[in-house]
């Protein structure tokens, strides 16, 4: 089985004024977009920021280009929840506020770590409902693997996660949830935008950057034998051209120089035989 996905996106509602900003906005995100979907997996998935404010023009827009062409699935992020609330948004995209499903080789969960129209606090929150449901998903798993997608790292894990805002607030314990899994876990998220790969005993932990940072997504290949992340880039100076324009020209989005990761944060394979980690 083949997953896509990719993190940050950010679609942005812009200031028509500025010259060549409309442009380089529908053809930087037609363009990624595109060669998103042109990936050949059962499942393509956003690990949140979707939109850079939530708003109900950059949701309609940003959905009007990724149509129904795949099985899309949207995990909220906090900039997705700066304008309408949960019921909101979700009633305008069809998707759930958290779920998980089965396939004969993994388990795959899918969390809501954003906060509600909080414009104070960036990072991540769950509530004790979910929470309780996430934990059943673990123990049930046994020794299945478990693949969990959010927006919010857990503390203290990828890149930037030690900072305030930078992950699921520190006093939720993740970890003591994250413990039950018996067998290989993979936690995917977003929200740092810079790539980032780590190991802490059984679960991996796969952080991905920004688009408008790094036009790159990723390609997870479930086998019998392992589990293997792959960087694609979307490698285009025009496209790479157009994202700074937006970048510089929007607010509630700041570059990040140093998004892109060495290869150890890129790439990474976790044996389902063995049960380790090589790069």
């Amino acid at each position: 089985m083949k997953i896509a996905l990719f993190s940050d996106l950010h679609y942005p509602a812009i200031d028509e004024r500025i010259s060549g900003l409309l442009e380089a906005r529908s053809a930087f995100y037609e363009k990624f977009i595109d060669q998103f979907l042109k990936v050949d997996a059962e499942l393509h998935v956003s690990l949140g920021d979707l939109t850079n404010y939530g708003m109900r023009h950059e949701l309609e827009n940003i959905y009007s280009l990724i149509g129904e062409r795949r099985e899309f699935i949207h995990v909220l992020g906090n900039h997705d929840n700066y304008s309408m609330t949960k019921n909101e948004l979700l009633t305008i995209t069809g998707q759930k506020r958290y779920s998980s499903f089965e396939t004969e080789q993994a388990i795959f969960a899918f969390l809501d770590t954003a906060r509600e129209l909080d414009h104070e606090c960036w990072g991540g929150w769950m509530d004790d409902e979910q929470l309780d449901w996430l934990e059943h998903v673990i123990q049930n798993s046994e020794e299945k693997p478990l693949l969990i997608f959010a927006h919010h790292p857990v503390h203290n894990t990828t890149a930037g996660s030690e900072r305030e805002n930078g992950s699921i607030h520190p006093s939720i314990n993740m970890r003591s949830l994250l413990h039950q899994k018996k067998g290989i876990g993979m936690y995917f998220n977003g929200h740092m935008h810079c790539d980032s790969i780590v190991k802490e005993g059984n679960w991996t932990f796969v952080q991905t950057a920004a688009c408008l940072d790094q036009p790159a997504f990723r390609l997870i290949n479930i086998a019998d034998e392992s589990i293997t992340v792959t960087a694609i880039d979307v490698d285009d100076e025009t496209l790479r051209q157009n994202a700074q324009r937006i970048y510089d020209n929007i607010n509630h989005f700041t570059h990040r120089a140093d998004a892109r990761g060495e290869h150890e944060h890129r790439n990474c394979e976790v044996s389902l035989v063995h049960a380790s980690t090589t790069v």
